[in-house]
């Protein structure tokens, strides 16, 4: 319970001190760089409550980030408060994740990755060719462009994903989460409703997925219609999830920070080859720190230990 009690204030004591960077910050390079860790944190734990938590491989998270961009874009500029228009970008990846849920989560292992990837490839075929253009916004909303609300935006949708997803996986859902993916047959023999604990796990995720790209539309100036939709943001959160921990809290937290700027660092100095050195990462962390970052300090405790034994005997 300490821990837990120190654990609330270091986390109120961040929320605070980050909302009181545009305070203290003038460079839009630094509110640019802190938009995208706190995108990236949101959609990494929105794929780590399924992924991680409940075990459901989900390959497809362009497809309700996307939705929720689209959705959130067009209603915004067609005069609808922003706020409001980000929250029907959650919901409406909600709608979507409900007809795509309820077929869906029937399936298991990589049938489930196989069918949300290939959402995600349909979605993205489809936006390109109905909106195949791009969006730009309109000049009074142009007029009145500032990087800081936006930055507050991200902030508060990250700081809400993060509460959500820490209460969720703390509670009695959280161990139905659990159950399912450490042995998803053994949880129904004893009475465990494991579909209902992944169609929740998938509301959440698709939800706060949706309020991502509500997010992103807000933040865009312009931008071509399918982006969102584009396969990229399948795998990056995959990837920062599993550098980062996989079904852990912490975790996807680093992995985010950690990608987002060394991401910035890569394109900055080895332009498009920082795909390929990601690629390598990617694959040596499975390799060698399946539990990615938050694991490391155990493994090389670990080493060290099995060192001292031998120069023990």
């Amino acid at each position: 319970m300490a821990e837990r009690k120190k654990g609330f204030v270091v986390a109120a004591v961040v929320v605070i001190a980050l909302a009181l960077v545009p305070l203290v910050v003038a460079r839009e390079y630094v509110f640019s760089i802190l938009c995208m860790i706190f995108l990236y944190v949101t959609l990494s734990q929105s794929w780590n409550i399924l992924g991680g938590y409940t075990g459901q491989i989900n390959v497809g998270q362009a497809a309700f980030f996307g939705i929720g961009a689209l959705a959130a874009r067009l209603l915004w500029v067609a005069g609808v408060p922003f706020y409001l228009s980000i929250l029907a970008g959650g919901l409406s990846s909600v709608i979507l994740a409900i007809i795509i849920g309820l077929p869906a989560l029937k399936l298991r292992g990589h049938y489930f990755a196989i069918g949300t990837l290939a959402v995600a490839s349909i979605a993205q075929i489809t936006v390109g060719n109905i909106l195949p253009g791009i969006s730009f916004l309109p000049a009074q909303h142009m007029a009145t462009y500032s990087l800081i609300p936006r930055y507050y935006v991200f902030l508060i949708i990250m700081v809400t994903a993060l509460a959500a997803v820490y209460i969720t996986v703390n509670s009695r859902i959280g161990l139905g989460m659990e159950a399912t993916r450490d042995d998803e047959e053994a949880a129904q023999m004893v009475g465990v409703n494991t579909f209902k604990y992944k169609m929740i796990a998938f509301l959440i995720s698709s939800f706060f997925a949706g309020l991502a790209g509500g997010g992103f539309a807000y933040f865009n100036a312009s931008y071509y219609w399918y982006l969102p939709f584009t396969l990229m943001w399948c795998f990056e959160p995959i990837l920062i999830v599993f550098i980062g921990g996989v079904g852990s809290f912490i975790g996807p937290i680093i992995g985010s920070v950690c990608y987002v700027l060394l991401k910035e660092l890569f394109a900055l100095t080895l332009g498009e080859a920082n795909l390929l050195i990601f690629g390598i990462v990617f694959i040596l962390t499975i390799l060698f720190f399946p539990k990615g970052i938050i694991g490391l300090p155990a493994k090389l405790r670990q080493l060290f230990r099995r060192r001292g034994n031998v120069v023990g005997r």
